[in-house]
């Protein structure tokens, strides 16, 4: 019985262990069902951004506020989860501040940081709260934001503000003890930040103050695993990981500039008699564009996996602002949706399984993805470099070049560019005639 308690913290760290490799080599394996495409080359200027952009959240600070909170959020997850390391070897160990006599006068200091950050998570938590669910803040709204998506985030938000209150309780609980000489804890200095809680402690007895110290420990690292399985099912919450892989593989290309189909660039080097690619001379051409995410890029599906759901990129749409069905959060939260059911179909009937649907029909309108201007300010306003017009560009090909169905304005605009090497009907040796009405 002495042992149970280190028993059955390894056994919660081993389940939650399994949990989330087996989770990550899903979400693994759903990326790949992408084609394929090279973003391994320039790994210094990659780095450069991930490091902006993931690391340093460079984007985030075009709206201040909310990038302060952020901020705290972010860096509280990162600093205060350096001491969950210290509560996973007193779990497994069955010591007590395992640190304390290794950092020994700095220990209080670190503890008193993870304190303010924990404070400010907290804080920060509550006033996402308010902004979601009292002010309602309008980019937390749409379509799109409906049900799960909208219960995703406040689950997240109530977890953190949990998990900051364990923390913050069983500290205060522990430092009263520790004053008190009560056995197993060892006096460490004082907490600062809830220095100012023991009022609301000193009444209890010492079994009292043991039982919220060891809630809050167990609740504490109960709910961090708990946590982090959590993200790895289905939250958007995923982003906390997989922003930094995204950033390091973002377009380091001119936003506005487009790439070459190959199957298309393959068909007319083989027109113009130009040689093509070594070993793909007499491959059959794929399809055009993309119909289904298996048609995407992996880039393009992870980017799916790392959207945010923040919905800065819907309030700079211009579509959408001027009441077109367009969100390029959606496009992303579909493209994910449409995944996640392409992987448990391949887990429960093989992967040569078809269900009969599509990213486009089934998830995505024609009406949204006509919709859209390709200005890439989604593009932009993104805060971990998610590219939507690019999945749009796709589908629009599949839906243009396989099944020929655009607009009549647009047939007009093909017809002129096949014939007068330009969108406007005139013809070639006609395109010089206004600079003679300059001479006249």
């Amino acid at each position: 019985m002495e042992f149970l308690p280190q028993v059955i913290f390894l056994l919660l760290l081993s389940a939650s262990g399994f949990f989330i490799t087996k989770s990550i080599l899903r979400i693994r394996r759903n990326i790949l069902l992408g084609r394929d495409i090279n973003r391994y080359d320039r790994p210094g200027e990659r780095l450069k951004m991930m490091t902006l952009v993931a690391l340093g959240q460079k984007k985030m600070f075009k709206r201040p506020l909310p990038a302060i909170l952020h901020l705290f959020v972010y860096v509280g997850f990162i600093i205060i989860n350096i001491e969950v390391l210290e509560i996973i070897i007193d779990g497994l160990f069955g010591t007590h501040r395992i640190f304390a006599p290794v950092f020994k006068g700095l220990y209080p200091s670190l503890i008193n940081i993870f304190e303010f950050l924990a404070i400010s998570v907290l804080v920060s938590c509550a006033i996402f709260l308010v902004r979601r669910n009292i002010i309602k803040v309008k980019r937390f709204d749409g379509e799109e934001m409906k049900r799960w998506p909208k219960l995703d985030a406040n689950i997240i938000l109530s977890i953190e503000i949990f998990l900051m209150i364990c923390f913050l309780s069983m500290n205060t609980s522990d430092g009263i003890l520790q004053t008190r000489g009560s056995e197993h804890y060892i006096a460490t200095g004082d907490f600062f930040f809830t220095g100012f809680l023991k009022p609301l402690f000193n009444g209890l007895d010492n079994s009292e103050l043991i039982f919220i110290e060891r809630f809050g420990w167990w609740a504490h690292i109960i709910g961090i695993l708990a946590f982090a399985m959590y993200v790895f099912t289905d939250s958007k919450h995923l982003h906390i990981f997989i922003a930094f892989p995204n950033t390091y593989f973002s377009k380091l290309d001119p936003a506005g500039r487009l790439s070459n189909m190959p199957e298309v660039t393959k068909e007319v080097k083989l027109m113009l008699n130009l040689p093509v690619d070594a070993g793909n001379d007499n491959a059959a051409p794929g399809r055009f564009g993309a119909k289904d995410v298996q048609d995407l890029t992996w880039k393009n599906l992870m980017e799916a996996y790392s959207c945010t759901e923040c919905g800065r990129c819907t309030s700079q749409c211009p579509a959408n602002l001027t009441g077109k069905k367009l969100s390029p959060r959606k496009i992303m939260m579909d493209t994910r949706d449409r995944l996640e059911e392409v992987g448990r179909n391949i887990e429960e009937k093989g992967k040569d399984h078809q269900d009969g649907k599509s990213l486009l029909g089934d998830y995505i309108t024609v009406e949204e993805i006509m919709a859209c201007t390709t200005c890439n300010a989604c593009v932009e306003a993104c805060p971990v470099n998610i590219d939507p017009v690019s999945i749009i560009l796709q589908l629009r090909r599949f839906k243009i070049m396989e099944e020929s169905q655009a607009p009549a304005s647009w047939n007009g605009m093909f017809s002129n560019i096949e014939n007068n090497f330009a969108p406007w009907k005139f013809s070639p040796s006609d395109r010089l005639n206004w600079v003679q009405k300059l001479n006249q």
